[in-house]
């Protein structure tokens, strides 16, 4: 029995001792201790199907949904499903607590032909309407309500349709539901239309220099931002592949990846290839 009420005992003073600390600081100080943190969502959706990797780890296949993400931006990458080695798409991505944000993608032949959007809420309001290109007009539910970039404000919450046009491009239909608290935003890429496609002047070919990664001690080779071990991680590489080589600097690469990224890796793993 005496065991009993002191570890009841200690019980009440644990809870009285959190009770004060909130009343003296609020709860956001023990958010952290206490592992209390609103998780974040993300949900991949593309058309053709795809593998997904986050932060250069396979996590599945479209359509893909976790909710159980920390906090932070995350670098999304959304592979061909048959080889898993061929980027079709990648971007970081933001996640925030307790929302739910949306990576949908219609990935063609080519990327001036693929479009999409990145849709998330964090915490403000209105909608912020970003575009790649921008100067698209915005019809917000069949109104006119700007060009992106774009801020507004005169939205209330609740589900929308969103619809972004400009010449030469593809319109691109979104909908998106505003929660009271969050600003909703929207990165859209518009699709440029096969027939202006074709009228766009063709450059002459020139072949840019390739090199072929070799064997690592880890089985892969890290692509940088910048020159340097300190430089942050963008891609991973496999020996055996082939990057176009756009410049040397000392002991680095400058390379373009097949998704058109660009970065830097060390020369010592990599040699010119004949031309």
């Amino acid at each position: 029995m005496e065991f009993i009420m002191k570890k009841t005992l200690v019980t009440i003073l644990i809870f009285l001792s959190i009770i004060a600390l909130i009343l003296q600081f609020g709860i956001r100080p023990l958010e952290g201790l206490l592992n209390l943190k609103e998780r974040a969502g993300l949900r991949v959706e593309s058309t053709p199907k795809t593998k997904i990797f986050i932060d250069n780890k396979e996590v599945g296949e479209v359509p893909y949904q976790e909710e159980n993400f920390s906090e932070g931006e995350y670098l999304i990458s959304l592979k061909d499903e048959a080889s898993g080695s061929a980027t079709l798409w990648s971007g970081y991505v933001k996640l925030n607590g307790g929302t739910l944000s949306v990576v949908n993608r219609d990935i063609q032949k080519t990327q001036a032909l693929s479009s999409g959007e990145v849709i998330t809420l964090e915490k403000g309001a209105g909608v912020t309407i970003i575009s790649n290109p921008s100067g698209a007009e915005v019809l917000m539910d069949g109104v006119i309500i700007g060009r992106t970039p774009l801020i507004y404000t005169e939205i209330i919450s609740g589900e929308h349709q969103f619809l972004l046009s400009k010449d030469s491009f593809l319109k691109r239909t979104i909908r998106a539901t505003l929660i009271d608290g969050y600003n909703l935003t929207l990165n859209a890429d518009l699709a440029i239309s096969e027939a202006e496609l074709t009228k766009l002047p063709t450059p002459p070919v020139t072949a840019l220099p390739q090199v072929l990664i070799k064997q690592t001690p880890t089985g892969f080779l890290r692509v940088r931002d910048k020159a340097s071990l300190n430089g942050k991680e963008i891609a991973q590489v496999k020996p055996g592949e082939s990057l176009t080589l756009l410049e040397e600097s000392g002991e680095w690469f400058k390379v373009r990846l097949p998704d058109g990224q660009e970065g830097y890796i060390s020369s010592q793993y990599a040699e010119k290839k004949n031309q």
